[in-house]
């Protein structure tokens, strides 16, 4: 059962992040026989109690199938489930539930406006337009339905420093532009694009606006009616719930004119073989029985977050950062891979003495874990001319001392590799 008194406060002084680590049981471990430091959020963030305590309630005592049944366990389990949906609204503020829907993540919720929306209303000659450091779950669904509707895939370039600037945007973007599709901010750089701007001027084209926020909602604030966009597609397991859940947020007007994305059990009203009638939305795009627990976690996830002033939970994060990109320069032959005065929550770095893997390798060792590779963004890797770099990513529960622990995993590296 959820125990209020397990969230922890804000602090009158601000954030306390030593009372929000007692909340984290995967921190109190260790690994290698050192103390864990966990540095690779941006991939997944650690579960609070609150939210491991949510989901393991829903199936010791609520654990039913929903919608279907009149029975108790199914009507708690509906309305625990609903409720959810409803955080999620209030924490994104669509205007209305029907507008959440419940997907397994990101990548899915990505796919299910490029196979119904797209297919659906993109035509030959049309243009999809992505950036260049996008996540390959937000390019390979547009390079497919490109090719099923004889669409053309159009990049925005970045900057060395990382960036999608205003002038390079607006000179892709053209009358045939009907679709963009672009990250808040970007996973292997962390980079915060100036979505508002470049909303509206693809607006101004007519053309509709997806934003993949996976890296976002836990480092920005979201307001999806003042951002003006049309998606909105997140993860639960980045925002500190549990993995296998995620939203596609949409304009109610565009999610009522596209024809769903999969066909089963509870996207329908009636069945007969001649004709099938679909169910209302949110329902016509939740095929299937749901992540039942994973919806009531993400809602525990939710509220977990509410719980603290976000402006200081956001202060406290950029400024681990800053001490992060400082101390980093105190490491001899590292060198810094996005550069961009706009970041939030991640570093990614090359070191001359050693590949990423290694790195990694070595770190992990000193019980400090950190993502190496190329992050499921390939182009941006070919940008920089690289294979992959090593990312330090960082949660509300990180610290300047995680940060210390990691350079004096890198000296090591450096000691090692010579």
């Amino acid at each position: 059962m959820t125990r209020p008194s397990a969230i922890a406060k804000a602090t009158d002084a601000g954030f306390d992040v030593r009372r929000v680590r007692d909340d984290f049981p995967a921190l109190h471990q260790e690994v290698h026989g050192k103390p864990l430091v966990y540095l690779d959020s941006a991939a997944t963030t650690l579960k609070p109690r609150v939210v491991i305590d949510a989901v393991a309630d829903v199936y010791a005592r609520d654990c039913a199938n929903i919608h279907r049944a009149v029975h108790l366990l199914s009507q708690r389990a509906t309305a625990r489930f609903e409720d959810a949906r409803e955080k999620v609204r209030a924490f994104l503020n669509a205007n209305d539930t029907n507008e959440v829907i419940f997907t397994r993540g990101t990548t899915e919720s990505v796919n299910l406006v490029a196979q119904s929306w797209a297919r659906t209303f993109l035509r030959e000659g049309d243009e999809v337009l992505i950036t260049e450091l996008e996540h390959h779950s937000n390019i390979v669904p547009w390079q497919i339905v490109c090719q099923q509707v004889g669409a053309e895939l159009v990049v925005v370039p970045m900057t060395d420093r990382g960036e999608i600037t205003r002038e390079a945007f607006e000179e892709q973007l053209s009358p045939r532009t009907r679709l963009v599709a672009m990250a808040h901010v970007s996973n292997a750089l962390g980079t915060v694009l100036p979505v508002e701007p470049l909303i509206g001027l693809a607006h101004e084209q007519g053309a509709v606006v997806l934003l993949d926020g996976a890296q976002a909602v836990s480092h920005v604030p979201v307001d999806v009616q003042a951002l003006d966009c049309d998606f909105y597609a997140f993860s639960g397991h980045k925002l500190y719930g549990p993995t296998g859940i995620g939203v596609l947020y949409g304009r109610e007007r565009l999610l009522e004119g596209m024809p769903p994305y999969q066909g089963g059990g509870d996207m329908i009203r009636s069945v007969t073989f001649a004709e099938t009638i679909y169910n209302d939305l949110p329902y016509k795009f939740e095929a299937g029985t749901p992540d039942i627990a994973g919806a009531i976690g993400l809602g525990a996830a939710i509220d977990y977050l509410r719980s603290f002033d976000q402006e200081a939970v956001h202060a406290h994060e950029n400024a681990v950062l800053r001490y992060a990109t400082k101390a980093f320069g105190s490491v001899d032959g590292l060198r810094l891979i996005g550069t961009a005065p706009g970041k939030v929550a991640s570093v990614s770095f090359l070191m001359d003495a050693a590949h990423p893997h290694d790195i990694g390798t070595i770190v992990d060792s000193e019980g400090v874990a950190i993502r190496t590779g190329h992050h499921c963004a390939q182009p941006v890797m070919e940008h920089f001319g690289i294979a992959a770099t090593a990312r330090a990513s960082l949660g509300m529960y990180n610290t300047t001392e995680d940060v210390d622990a990691l350079v004096r995993a890198l000296q090591k590296v450096k000691e090692l590799f010579g």
